[in-house]
């Protein structure tokens, strides 16, 4: 017989391996997290007992997951996504429950298992799918705005479905009578709690907040949330129930966000144990055993789930193309779906002939998501006829907007970054075009008078049509490591003398960026703590010009291509004309450039006064190359000198051979 400290040393070990395994694969951890129960569960390896010691130590995991759905709950953003979430998500999650009961009758199952299993099977992964369509910066496009509001009634549905499930277990003579008598309390649970228990909460916050002590405020974080859940459990409801009111609670205070930082380490632990225990429920024999039924309920979740989307998708008057993309982004099961499995199974409404095989579909399609929305592309060109003629023109309006430019900066991105650029580029009467995949915010811009045009700038055929190879230089604006990849990949295949600065919230991926592409990397992180320590040390009496140089020799040593730029106040030279001024130009050597095979100190390029400040070669970036540095075809040299200087470099290094 294990002791509980041996049981919670065994889960807190399989999960720091996993979730350290996870991470260097680049994998969801929850779907490592149930790989491992499965593997250490009493029907594999056998290390840990599915008793209800471990399943009630788990249960702590969903308290918290609760809490953090309450804490998200927005009034505001409810009714701003009304039509989405209410409309197209209620009608997904009502949809998938009455077709799983008209099933179930063939599985011989009751009307409330068939319910319990239509709740099952109606819930996406929320985990996995905001994931990955944020990496691929997809959150705001219509089928990223269906696949999140669609997301957020599902997690609503817990909610009732939360206190059905226990209800159904009722004998049937009495199940009117309990499903009646578990509506009013959790009426009136919410009536006391909603309108008493804001008042209340936010006082009470305030003078735990005075104390100003940060363990007084987690204790106090962690005294609501399961005292929460011991009363609505001690009123006959459920732990998640009392947590996920808790949440909403404390949403409506102004310490939401700290509280936030404070829960989420108790969550993702917890969390973890509780998909490990969820793990050591399945039995891979039975599973075996019923293979037939497991690829039948597999297929229901991904292409029958996946069919009605698409439908749903169409009758609310959506295109083709993003009625595939939602039905591809939603078609998996999801962790509120392995709870209420749990649940259903926990109040003996399904046999462990049906919970084993549902488990076992449940994992298999949210192992498949990943690849199925990292094939999104592929399978909406085949699936989607529509997608093309999108496509196509998308890019004749991007080329319409580029007709005739020539010498313009491609902006990708219109965010703040991005519009702040613009009015410089403006200010200097520097055309530019921008690239942007929020179709609001293009909207709005275009009607502006803007030189903004929809499109994602990721995508090669979106860049030529921009005129990359027109361009002068590329600017992007946001902070998205793949996206950011994937535009330096095809601009460096396009146009590999084209100069690119990219913006980064850190210094984290600074070399990744470079090696890429990237002439220079801004990081948001830096720029913002030079201009801290600039304040701060004048405010401290430290004079203008000593902070200036500070701040010079920082950048200098950050920036290597600006190095000898920065000036202070005393250094400026107003009388120097605006063709004297030195500036960076880009020269590609072609193969029939004279200067290949010739060192930089042979080629002549001090004697006209112009510095190579760099040498990319073959995606290699050299800063301050040595006069020993030999040309070679394929080089982009960066050259530092006024305007009449470089364009004679340029004639120099391009001439042809005698």
């Amino acid at each position: 017989m294990q002791t509980t400290l041996e049981l919670v040393l065994i889960l807190l070990a399989a999960a720091v391996i996993v979730a350290a395994v996870a991470r260097a694969f680049k994998l969801p951890t929850m779907l490592g997290y149930l790989l491992t129960g499965i593997a250490i569960g009493p029907y594999a390896l056998g290390w840990l007992p599915d008793t209800p010691q471990t399943r009630y130590l788990a249960e702590f995991g969903v308290v918290f997951l609760m809490f953090s759905v309450g804490l998200e709950f927005s009034l505001p953003r409810m009714l701003a996504m009304r039509g989405i979430v209410f409309g197209f998500g209620g009608a997904q999650v009502a949809i998938t429950i009455l077709a799983t009961v008209a099933l179930s009758f063939a599985l011989n199952l009751s009307l409330p298992a068939g319910v319990a299993l239509g709740g099952v099977l109606a819930m996406s992964s929320t985990a996995i799918v905001s994931k990955l369509l944020s990496e691929r910066v997809e959150l705001q496009l219509p089928h990223g705005r269906l696949a999140m509001g669609t997301l957020l009634f599902q997690d609503l549905a817990v909610v009732p479905l939360l206190i059905l499930i226990p209800a159904f277990a009722m004998p049937a003579d009495s199940l009117a009578r309990e499903m009646l008598s578990a509506l009013l309390k959790a009426v009136a649970v919410l009536f006391v709690l909603l309108f008493f228990g804001q008042k209340i909460m936010r006082a009470w916050f305030h003078r735990i907040a005075e104390t100003r002590s940060s363990e007084l405020f987690t204790l106090n974080l962690l005294l609501i949330t399961l005292g929460l859940a011991y009363l609505t459990e001690h009123a006959g409801l459920s732990l998640a129930l009392g947590a996920f009111l808790a949440g909403m609670l404390v949403s409506e205070t102004e310490y939401r966000y700290q509280v936030e930082d404070d829960i989420k380490p108790f969550r993702d632990v917890l969390l973890g144990l509780f998909f490990v225990t969820i793990g050591m429920r399945l039995d891979a024999g039975v599973v075996f055993g019923q293979i037939l039924l497991v690829i039948l309920l597999l297929s229901i979740i991904v292409l029958g789930k996946g069919l009605s989307i698409w439908l749903l998708t169409r009758l609310f008057g959506h295109g083709q193309n993003t009625a595939v993309r939602t039905a591809l982004s939603l078609s998996q099961g999801g962790e509120f779906g392995l709870v209420l499995l749990a649940l259903a199974a926990d109040s003996k409404l399904m046999s462990q002939e049906i919970t084993q095989p549902v488990l076992a579909a449940l994992v298999i399609s949210m192992l498949l998501a990943p690849v199925l929305i990292h094939r999104m592309e592929w399978i909406t060109q085949k699936l989607a006829t529509s997608e093309w003629t999108n496509r196509a023109k998308e890019v004749h309006d991007i080329a319409l907007k580029t007709f005739g430019k020539s010498g313009h900066v491609v902006l990708c991105g219109y965010g703040r970054s991005g519009q702040s650029l613009a009015r410089f580029l403006e200010a200097e009467s520097i055309p530019f075009v921008a690239l942007d995949s929020d179709p609001t915010r293009v909207r709005a811009a275009a009607a502006a008078g803007e030189s903004v045009v929809f499109g994602d700038p990721s995508k090669r055929e979106v860049l030529v049509a921009a005129g990359i190879s027109r361009a002068r230089a590329m600017a992007i604006t946001f902070s998205d490591l793949n996206a950011s990849m994937s535009i330096l990949r095809h601009a460096r295949e396009l146009k590999p003398e084209l100069p690119i600065v990219v913006r980064t919230v850190d210094d984290t991926h600074v070399d990744k960026l470079k090696e890429a592409g990237a002439t220079e990397v801004v990081s948001e992180v830096m720029e913002g703590s030079l201009m801290l320590a600039s304040h701060a040390l004048m405010l401290l009496g430290v004079p203008l010009s000593q902070v200036l140089k500070r701040i010079r020799s920082v950048r200098e040593s950050r920036y290597a291509l600006m190095r000898g730029f920065f000036r202070g106040a005393t250094d400026i030279t107003e009388d120097l004309g605006e063709e004297a001024q030195p500036r960076l130009f880009s020269v590609l050597i072609s193969p029939q450039s004279a200067a290949i095979g010739k060192t930089l100190e042979n080629v002549g390029l001090e004697d006209m006064l112009v510095d190579v400040v760099a040498i990319r070669r073959h995606g290699i970036r050299g800063v301050n190359p040595g006069p020993e540095t030999r040309i070679e075809p394929g080089d982009v040299m960066v050259l530092r000198g006024t305007s009449e200087h470089l364009a004679a470099a340029e004639i120099l290094l391009l001439q042809g051979r005698s």
